[in-house]
């Protein structure tokens, strides 16, 4: 989920992995990765897309742990290490929440590895509190010490200019933001994921931005975002795949 590539990156290989990722072609644009995939930087990234692969789609499971393990092969250094292990802990974390297999405890370990090997001033820091906020959330339903995390992944996105990780924690924080009840903020977090992410062109992403904001809108607006993010979903093939169920429109009553 981390935004590498996205905001005017000069290199063309990122570049061309970015226009990949953002279309949601995640197994080519991990094929650009494989034959630098012998350093620890570029096999965390080629797992990175592989893992967020399952997340999306719910498939992929093994062609992400082999690349994982690949990755934790070639880790050297303490940062390398856990930037392996936030992956790890991520890769767990949605096989746990897409129900294929219960991989919480894993989730929560390999996150916490992370957390010891990486140092405060690290790059994935930012992304390891994120994760440990959804680990929360939706693994332990503990919104209240979810939002701390994302608060933390926040300000550290925004201190990296990692724009594509900020609209991640708009979004999450603009959702606990509903759940307690808090109309306005809400919709303005909702509103700063979606400008995100169209600014970004990350396409696969912006369908879920619209669902969420509709959300947080009242009619007619509420209806015309769902219409819209069900349009792209199908466009895209239905991914993600778990959208499906927010954008079914309710019976008539």
């Amino acid at each position: 989920m981390s935004g590498t590539g996205t905001a005017g990156d000069e290199d063309p290989l990122q570049r061309a992995i970015w226009r990949l990722r953002s279309r949601g072609c995640w197994t080519d644009a991990a094929a650009l990765l494989e034959s630098h995939a012998a350093r620890p930087g570029p096999a965390v990234q080629r797992t990175a897309l592989l893992v967020e692969r399952c997340l999306f789609t719910g498939q992929g499971w093994a062609e992400a742990e082999d690349a994982l393990r690949a990755a934790e092969s070639v880790a050297r250094e303490d940062e390398d290490r856990g930037a392996a292990a936030c992956e790890r802990g991520q890769l767990a974390y949605a096989a746990t929440v897409l129900g294929v297999r219960d991989r919480a405890d894993e989730a929560r370990s390999a996150l916490g590895r992370a957390a010891a090997l990486l140092s405060p001033s690290s790059r994935f820091r930012p992304l390891l509190d994120f994760r440990r906020g959804l680990v929360a959330e939706h693994l332990a339903d503990a919104p209240q010490s979810a939002k701390p995390a994302y608060r933390r992944a926040h300000a550290g996105a925004a201190s990296q200019g990692d724009l594509l990780l900020l609209s991640f924690t708009y979004r999450h924080l603009a959702a606990l933001a509903l759940r307690e009840g808090e109309l306005a903020e809400a919709r303005r977090g909702f509103s700063e994921s979606l400008r995100l992410r169209e600014e970004l062109g990350f396409l696969i992403g912006t369908a879920p931005a619209l669902a969420a904001l509709a959300e947080a809108e009242p009619e007619p607006e509420a209806t015309r975002l769902r219409q819209e993010a069900a349009r792209l979903f199908r466009l895209l093939g239905g991914i993600p795949t778990w959208l499906a169920d927010q954008l079914t429109p309710s019976p008539a009553v």
